[in-house]
């Protein structure tokens, strides 16, 4: 292992947080360790709006996201009785 500007280097590259996003699919890579708070503000999301999910487990807003953790964003969608 390496350090690059204080960065982990594994495999000839740095380690980064993976995000999984939905609506359009695609997965976003971000320099890690980062807060959650700072990923959802990077992404201009809410995160009142997003579930964030890391190994099926959801993640609190006040955690720290290893450099090399994969996590995916899931809106929150709510509903339920129309009040009748």
């Amino acid at each position: 292992m390496l350090t690059v500007a204080g960065q982990r280097v594994i495999a000839g590259r740095l380690e980064m947080v993976r995000v999984s996003l939905r609506n359009p699919p695609r997965v976003l890579e971000f320099d890690g360790p980062v807060a959650v708070t700072t990923l959802l503000t990077k992404l201009d999301l809410r995160r009142d709006c997003v579930l964030v999910i890391r190994d099926g487990t959801l993640v609190p807003g006040d955690a720290m996201l290893e450099a090399d953790a994969e996590v995916e964003l899931r809106s929150v969608i709510s509903g339920g009785a129309d009040g009748r």
